[in-house]
Parts: structure tokens; sequence; C-alpha cells
């Protein structure tokens, strides 16, 4: 009997992500009713085994729900003398499984292009020595591939086993993310491709030993359009907990981070992207692209809306005046009938000094129409949307910004934002969370420590940014027709982010420009209550996107703060029609 009350990652795998008798049934039911069944070819490099683990992962792939599967081994010179025999052993007992033999050690990469070349299948899913697939694995990757034809990269959700056997510590997905690929490898496990996409790309690299996926979908996803990688918002592997591997300690293999960065540094240079790759600062296991800014930088336009309330307008135009290295950037400051006599006075000031122009915006408070006349009057090639109760002490914020906006793909970049007590603002916009819209890892401490927060270190798409700190070209704004001033106070940058989202353009959150952000402090709690008008015109307007936000897992709840397991994920149960498919929420 499950406790109702427990929200364990254990509950929530017995409850949803189990398979017993009746979810075979319509599993099978399922497969049978598929207009065809493609051959995917599981490819299983082996040196060396703990050969109880071994044994698992053959096991389950043999379980497979799945039949037209073929399993591809290569022995990479084993010095344990009872591997082969036991590898010769399993191979005489089933047809599908195929087995080479290395005489020399060429270590991974040339021992998974051995296994590569006994598939003849039209997929190719990888899959280590250790680990196990769970029996609906391949029949999910199946229908997956028929559901998109054109696709030719899937890939699913992950957890881990630890040395009990207890599954752990998931790894809910985003969906199809360029950007987060550059700091991690986000594909991993389970990837599965497309043969000839594979054989295009010559295979593994010998060299990026530890890293060789992450070369590997490196190599393949630069010759992809976005909708020909699939994400399956399942989890279809199970990746060994086990003393020295990475799955139980990333600093394990420390030679597959510098393979891992030599790689990135290569899909930079193959793809004349001008930027040069480090370390995350937070986590050294992790990856940073830095983007070159052209030359000269080009001039910003920050637009500062504000009504009374001098004091954080000061502070805020003294952070970038004197925090700031950015070489060229003008300062217009909206003014919405601004009454005090202090900010009257500063205001005055301020033009007086040349440290930024003034912009008077009378009437009732619109912030659509504060920031369509600031971006009219802006002389800067990009504009930088900023509240007044924003401040930084991190001098290359504005560079970051800028350097991620002037990317032809990219329509707008939004920054980290953290409150005054060090817990988190702003990681990025996700959709429906809370109704609408909210903030990714609202309230989290500066100091991750949860499974999810694994990629709050990491520059990514989102599907928004807040206004209160956007970086954008004065051209996609202007193409955009600005801020939708029907929206005067809420989801006015949610519906802006996603109109440049429907144009093709990406929108990128950047944990590398960091600002302390008062949130709203100049305006009243009226000002703050949402809107139902405003509710009701996003719900019209956006639908179905506002519940299936591709950024963010249908298995966490849209119930805020966010990032808490959902009972019942939205998603297909296991045990329902349809549970092959993957997720298409509406």
């Amino acid at each position: 009997m499950i406790d109702p009350a427990d929200r364990s990652y254990t509950a929530w795998v017995k409850k949803y992500d189990t398979i017993g008798p009746r979810e075979r049934i319509i599993m099978r039911r399922g497969l049978r009713a598929l207009t065809r069944h493609p051959l995917i070819s599981v490819v299983l490099p082996v040196f060396n085994p703990n050969l109880t683990h071994l044994a698992a992962a053959i096991a389950s792939v043999r379980a497979q729900l799945y039949p037209n599967w073929e399993l591809c081994i290569a022995d990479d010179a084993s010095t344990d003398p009872a591997v082969v025999p036991v590898l010769r052993k399993v191979a005489a007992g089933d047809s599908r499984i195929k087995l080479t033999v290395r005489e020399q050690n060429g270590h991974i990469a040339a021992c998974s292009n051995s296994a590569l070349a006994l598939a003849t299948g039209e997929w190719i899913a990888l899959v280590d020595q250790d680990d196990i697939l769970p029996e609906h694995a391949l029949a999910v990757v199946a229908a997956t591939s028929l559901k998109y034809p054109d696709s030719a990269l899937i890939y699913s959700d992950e957890d881990k086993v630890d040395e009990s056997g207890e599954r752990c510590l998931p790894y809910f997905k985003s969906d199809w993310n360029s950007e987060l690929l550059l700091g991690q490898n986000c594909i991993s496990h389970f990837g599965v491709y497309r043969h000839s996409l594979v054989r295009e790309v010559s295979g593994f690299r010998e060299g990026f030993a530890g890293s060789q996926d992450y070369d590997l979908a490196l190599r393949c996803v630069e010759r992809l359009r976005a909708e020909q990688i699939v994400h399956i918002p399942r989890v279809l592997y199970h990746w060994r907990m086990m003393e020295g591997s990475v799955a139980q300690d990333s600093r394990a293999k420390g030679y597959a981070r510098e393979a891992a960065r030599r790689s990135i540094r290569e899909f930079v240079d193959r793809n004349k992207i001008e930027a040069k790759v480090t370390a995350c600062a937070e986590n050294t296991e992790w990856h940073r692209v830095v983007y070159n800014l052209p030359e000269p930088a080009p001039r910003v336009s920050v637009i500062i809306p504000t009504r009374d309330r001098a004091g954080l307008l000061k502070n805020c135009i003294a952070s970038l005046r004197d925090r700031t290295d950015y070489p060229s950037f003008e300062v217009i400051v909206v003014d919405n009938d601004s009454t005090d006599a202090e900010a009257k006075r500063y205001l005055a000031l301020l033009e007086k000094e040349s440290w930024g122009r003034v912009v008077s915006v009378p009437g009732e408070f619109n912030f659509s129409r504060l920031i369509n006349r600031g971006a009219n009057a802006a002389e800067g090639e990009v504009l930088l949307l900023l509240n007044n109760d924003v401040e930084t002490d991190d001098a290359g914020w504005l560079r970051e910004l800028v350097s991620h906006a002037v990317r032809p793909e990219v329509g707008a970049a939004g920054a980290r934002l953290w409150f005054p007590d060090g817990t988190l603002q702003h990681g990025g916009v996700i959709l429906g969370l809370g109704g609408v819209a909210s903030h990714a890892f609202h309230r989290f401490p500066r100091k991750p420590v949860a499974p999810p927060m694994r990629t709050f270190m990491l520059a990514q798409n989102y599907s928004a940014v807040t206004a209160a700190c956007m970086a954008t070209r004065k051209a996609v704004f202007d193409a955009a027709r600005g801020f939708d001033e029907q929206l005067p106070g809420n989801f006015n940058d949610v519906d802006f982010c996603l109109r440049l989202r429907e144009s093709g353009l990406q929108i990128i959150w950047t944990p590398y420009a960091n600002l302390i952000h008062r949130e709203s402090a100049s305006r009243s709690l009226a000002d703050l209550q949402r809107n139902q008008r405003e509710i009701d015109w996003m719900s019209h307007r956006w639908g179905e996107q506002l519940l299936a936000d591709p950024y963010y897992s249908p298995n966490f709840t849209l119930t805020l703060p966010g990032f808490d397991l959902a009972f019942p994920p939205r998603i297909a149960a296991l045990d329902q029609e349809g549970s092959l498919m993957p997720f298409e929420e509406g």
C-alpha cells in the first residue's frame, strides 16, 4: 500500500513508472497497432565488467516488450578471463545477440565502433555495460520514431540505481535545448540515433574517451533541424551508481571532462562561432561557451521605467555607471508621472550631467507603453530593458547579455536575478507554472542541493525571460512591434518572448549575468496584483502552449514554486492507451 501523503521519488516510481501485467497488455496491444517495427540495434561496448551487472544489462535488453532488436556487443580485449566465455554463451543462446572480440584494447570509442560495425538496424541505441533498460524502453522509442518519421535523434529521461538497487536522482530533461547541450551532455542516456546519421558522421571518434557519446551528439545535432530531435519525457534508462563511476561522482573521470571541453571547442570552430570554451565557474565538471562581442561593441540603450522612489533609481544607475565595464551604452529613463520632489531633482540632474535622457510618459501606468516609448527614443543597436529596482556588482553582466542578444538566432536574453537575501528571484520563466507563467527556481538557495537544480548554473533556452533585465536587438524589437500595450502590467514580457519564438528566434537565459532585484519595489501592492483580464488575454492568445512548456518536464508539477514531482505526471499513464507515445499536452 502506497501512502498517499508520500511524495518521494520511490513512491512516484511505484505509482506511475512501474510495469505490471496490465501495463504489458496495453503496451503489447499498442505495439501490434504500429504500422511497422523498425529494427533497433543496441550497441554495447564491454571491458572488464562486473559480471553481475553485465548480466543485468543484457537481461534488460532481452526482456524488452519490443521484439525487433539486436544487441551488438564488442569486448575490448578484457583482461578478466571470465568475460569472453560469458559473452560467447550469451550470444550462442539468442540469435539477436551479435558479438565481436577485439584482439587489442582500443578504449571506449574504438570498442564502440567495433560494436557499431555489427549493427544492421535502422536505429542505434547506446547502452553501457552496467546499466539497465526498463522493459518498455525500445517500445516507446519505436513508437516515437514512427510518430515523428523525420526524426533522427531520440532521447529520454534517466535516473540512477544505487548500490542497493533503489532508483533515485531522476533527470527529467528539457525538450531539445541547443544552448544547454553546450554546457552538459543533456542527451546522454537514453540516446537513440538514426543509423544513417551515425554513418554520416563516421561513428565515434577516438581521443574523446569518457565523452565519446557527447562528441557524437555534438557532431550529429549540427546536421539536424530542431524538429528532428525528439525528447521522450519518460525514464527509459537506469544509470548504475558504483564506486568510481561518473553516475556516483561526476569528478571520477577528469579526462572525460577535458575531452568534452575539447569536443565543444571543435563544435564551436566547425560552426564558425566566435567564442571560447571554459569551465562553468560554479561546477567545473560542466562547461561554458563565452561568446565574443562584435568589434566595436554595439551601443546599448538601457531603458529604465520609473516613478518616484529616487533612491532605487539612484542605486540602479550608480551600478551602471560605477560597476559595469561595458564600453558603450546610453541610459533612457522613462518617467511615468513622478511627483516626488527628490525624484524630480534627480531626473533633472541626470539630464544635466548627460548620464541619462529622460522620456516623459504621463498617464495611467502601462509598463508596455513605457518600454515602447523608451525603445522609440533609443539610439543603440541593442536594447537593455531594466527595472529601476535592479542593481549589480557583476562588472561583466552587460557584456554577457549583449553577447547573446547579438547572435542572429537569438531574440532575447535574460539574466539571473537574486533577491537581496541571496535567494533566487529569476532563473528563467516557465509557462503554466502557477497559472499563466512564473519564474523558475523562485526563492531557491544560491547553493543548489536538489537534482532539479542541476541546470541552475548553465546557460540554456527558455520559453521566456523577465523584462526586469532583458536584452534584445532593436531590429528584433521593432520587427515584433514591441510590447503589446493590451498587457499593461503582467505577462507582457512572456508574450513578447513567445512572439519571438513563434518567429523562429531563441530565448536565452544565462547565469553568467548576475544582478540584485528588489522585485517591483517601486510599485504598489495594487499594481502588482495579477489582472484577470490579462490572464484571460494570455490564455486566449496562447492557449495550450501555456500548458506545455518545452523546457519544463511534465513530470514536474505546475504548482508553485515548481520542480516538485507531479502526482500524477502530465503524461499518459503506462496502463492507458497511447502510453507508448511521447508527451503531448492539451
